[in-house]
């Protein structure tokens, strides 16, 4: 698919926030789990005057078709569940998504237990999809960060990765839990998980200048 560069800004792996989901470990639960996936490519609409998180857009590789970020939501009930990457509704065709490292790890070591089936389970996920997203609605959608919404993303955030790093990798690792360890662990993660959700709040928010 050719892409107007001129027109449209290109977030792939190399950006920051694709790097950031791929080495951070505490993302495991939303990938593995929630089934949570980020596209291997975004594009942000360099035209629009409107809020970053109204102009992002996702290509599917197989129809070129441009979605809008928001066809996979919480609002929509598409935000999760993606476990084998983000389903198109133009085509039913699968759009590639990033992989967490520790995910793809994790999924290594387990390969023998899930591996037979794979395929079937895949089928079983691709077959459920269309009735998923028969009714996705972007027009009527708030800035999940505006108001208070970052304090509850950056509080979610915090939590997940105390549990991921303070207690899951030390249990993981046979390395011992101390009391003195989550007390600091609590506070360090608390304020860094709120001071993540304020920075989405300024770049999911952020207006573009309309051309």
């Amino acid at each position: 698919m050719k892409i107007d560069q001129n027109k449209y800004r290109v977030y792939d792996w190399k950006h920051f926030m694709m790097i950031h989901w791929m080495l951070n470990p505490g993302l495991v639960f939303n990938e593995l789990v929630l089934g949570q996936r980020i596209p291997k490519v975004m594009l942000e609409d360099k035209t629009s005057n409107k809020p970053r998180f109204e102009r992002t857009l996702v290509p599917c590789p197989h129809c070129d078709t441009l979605h809008d970020g928001r066809t996979w939501s919480i609002q929509n009930n598409t935000a999760f569940k993606n476990w084998f990457g983000l389903y198109c509704p133009s085509c039913g065709g699968i759009i590639p998504c990033l992989s967490n490292f520790t995910s793809l790890l994790l999924l290594a070591v387990t390969f023998p237990i899930w591996g037979w089936f794979r395929k079937a389970l895949k089928a079983q996920w691709l077959a459920k999809q269309p009735e998923r997203f028969r009714n996705i609605d972007v027009d009527i959608f708030p800035d999940p960060f505006a108001n208070k919404g970052w304090i509850a993303y950056g509080l979610m955030f915090g939590v997940s990765m105390f549990l991921i790093i303070d207690i899951v990798t030390p249990l993981l690792t046979d390395e011992a839990i101390t009391c003195f360890h989550l007390a600091i662990g609590v506070p360090v993660w608390i304020v860094a998980g709120l001071g993540w959700g304020y920075f989405m709040k300024l770049f999911s928010g952020k207006r573009g200048e309309k051309l």
